[in-house]
């Protein structure tokens, strides 16, 4: 192993009982672990995440202008006629039992 780690510096368990397999070592992939853990070998080149993930594209969508400015109030039938387009979620158990994002809009 320490023949391995001195070739291959970064790496971890599993590329060691690859490495061990074809050297002709059979080793339970457990047994490569306490054995590192034991020797202290740890991988440092992929310590961290180099990122974290976001999901946020950006403005989707085009947004309406606001024409009413809160002023639902009027004295003229008719005049102000307004719509919700809020989507809303919710899970649904399907025929096999399985849950199934419905959509109400």
């Amino acid at each position: 192993m320490l023949e391995i780690r001195q070739a291959h510096p970064n790496a971890g368990d599993r590329p060691m009982v690859e490495h061990l397999k074809q050297s002709g070592f059979h080793v339970n992939h457990k047994k490569v672990q306490r054995l590192m853990r034991k020797l202290g070998f740890c991988v440092t080149a992929f310590w961290h995440k180099s990122r974290k993930y976001t999901s946020y594209k950006g403005t989707v969508g085009k947004i309406a202008k606001n024409k009413l400015h809160r002023r639902f109030n009027t004295f003229v039938p008719h005049q102000k006629l307004t719509t919700d387009t809020t989507e809303l979620k919710y899970y649904e158990n399907n025929v096999q039992n399985k849950r199934q994002i419905v959509k109400l809009v």
